[in-house]
């Protein structure tokens, strides 16, 4: 090893991040200590291979940022992605890539850093958890009242009633009841009762015997007999018949029903959450859904906001979403630009969640670069957005963003308001001054005593 040589390895191994160069054969030349120790591989081991035979990142073939580098001599900063390490696991990075050349401009190879993102991911986490539970996060005051019952929602055995707009997630809601309730390792089980005519969801429910009709060869249980041990959810209970609603008070009341050509009845071990998108109470007024069965499912009550009653919400959504399709379609999208999410931001969503949901996924459809943008969005959309994207709904888009903003770096110091600024890169007093322009209160502690300045 020259002396040149080795001071070069002496600064590499003095760098945090993981730091490999190729010559043009895509042959490793040198792979640093943080390299090392980030993906499990050593120096002597990764030295002379492949690229992609050592550092296995999910940007690797033809998503491969190095390669993008090489061809177009532009460099690529902080990317997202992930690798595999040594032992199989698989944790999140950062990327970073560059040309190297010699004295003459000559391309000989390529260099990529790149930072282990695991404690941030983690941290995330975390504060997804604050949020939340799983999948259903918010930071909607009226959402996280729903978030403070549902432990003491799940553990009770009681029948659940959701009520809420299409696409407001109801479904979501119960699977997170039964996820957290004593009945988790049983099977959750759902049923759309507005997608099936009444004979059919009859037989869907309760099961039937052999012989109970024409083509009936064989027995065949019912939902309620799958769902043993777990839990039943019965979606769209306002569109069920009259004579059916007799049937489902029995199962309510005695716990007890009877197959379809059944001589004897079984017993329904299921928790029963339901759920529908009509107003039940003035389904009983108008007669066309039974008294005793409306007080019978409404135990429990659960009154999903639309989305339009939660637009903080909006933004959180929407990094979910990217992060489930990034998952989904192995691309790196880092998320939405501000204009398109202000336009998303003073959209009223009458399709809430799901409608949402279709957006994004229709963006990542047309999206090859790095940030989905007004132009992924549907015409519907950005047709409107002279008139929508006013000044005043811009501005409270951005002052959403940026109150989040201010909170979740004053979450990840303790409190600690100097240390906050200095990850934002402003002054405290700047700090103060937004918070009170924002209407963000103030902790009752500064931090200061957990974290250094």
């Amino acid at each position: 090893m020259t002396l040149k040589s080795a001071s070069i390895e002496n600064i590499l191994d003095s760098i945090s991040d993981g730091v490999f160069t190729i010559d043009t054969g895509w042959r490793i030349t040198s792979f640093n200590r943080a390299a090392e120790k980030i993906t499990g591989v050593k120096r002597k081991e990764a030295i002379g291979q492949r690229c992609s035979e050592v550092f296995r990142s999910s940007l690797c073939g033809a998503d491969c940022a190095l390669q993008k580098t090489l061809k177009t001599g532009k460099p690529i900063i902080g990317k997202s992605a992930y690798i595999i390490k040594a032992d199989g696991s698989r944790i999140p990075i950062s990327i970073s890539t560059a040309v190297l050349k010699d004295k003459d401009g000559k391309t000989i190879g390529g260099a990529e850093t790149f930072r282990d993102l695991s404690e941030i991911e983690t941290l995330r986490q975390e504060l997804r958890g604050k949020m939340g539970f799983g999948d259903l996060i918010s930071r909607s005051p009226l959402m996280q009242k729903i978030f403070e019952v549902l432990p003491a929602i799940a553990t009770s055995p009681s029948t659940v009633l959701i009520t809420g707009e299409t696409g407001t997630g109801k479904e979501l809601v119960a699977r997170t009841i039964h996820q957290l309730s004593p009945r988790s390792k049983g099977p959750f089980i759902a049923v759309n009762c507005a997608a099936l005519p009444d004979e059919l969801l009859e037989s869907e429910l309760f099961g039937y015997k052999k012989g109970a009709f024409t083509g009936a060869s064989q027995d065949k249980p019912g939902r309620f007999a799958l769902a043993k041990g777990g839990t039943l959810f019965l979606d769209e209970i306002g569109d069920v018949s009259p004579a059916l609603q007799v049937k489902l008070l029995r199962v309510l009341q005695d716990r007890i029903y009877e197959p379809l050509g059944a001589t004897r009845s079984e017993t329904a071990d299921a928790r029963i959450i339901i759920a529908t998108n009509q107003d039940l109470a003035e389904m009983v007024k108008a007669g066309a859904f039974r008294e005793d069965l409306y007080y019978r499912v409404n135990v429990v009550r659960i009154a999903l906001p639309p989305l339009r009653r939660r637009k903080e919400d909006i933004p959180v959504i929407v990094n979910q979403l990217v992060e489930r399709f990034n998952q989904l379609w192995r691309k790196s999208v880092s998320g939405v630009s501000m204009e398109a999410l202000s336009l998303l931001m003073a959209h009223d969503w009458p399709g809430n969640v799901r409608e949402l949901e279709n957006v994004i996924e229709r963006a990542f459809v047309l999206c090859n670069e790095d940030e989905i943008t007004l132009k992924h969005l549907p015409e519907e959309l950005t047709a409107r957005r002279t008139t929508q994207l006013h000044p005043e709904s811009i501005r409270s888009a951005v002052h959403t963003l940026e109150a989040q903003t201010i909170q979740s770096a004053l979450a990840r110091h303790n409190y600690n308001r100097t240390a906050a600024a200095q990850e934002l890169g402003i002054h405290k007093t700047t700090l103060f001054r937004r918070m009170k322009k924002l209407s963000l209160s103030f902790p009752g502690k500064d931090g200061r005593s957990h974290n250094s300045k």
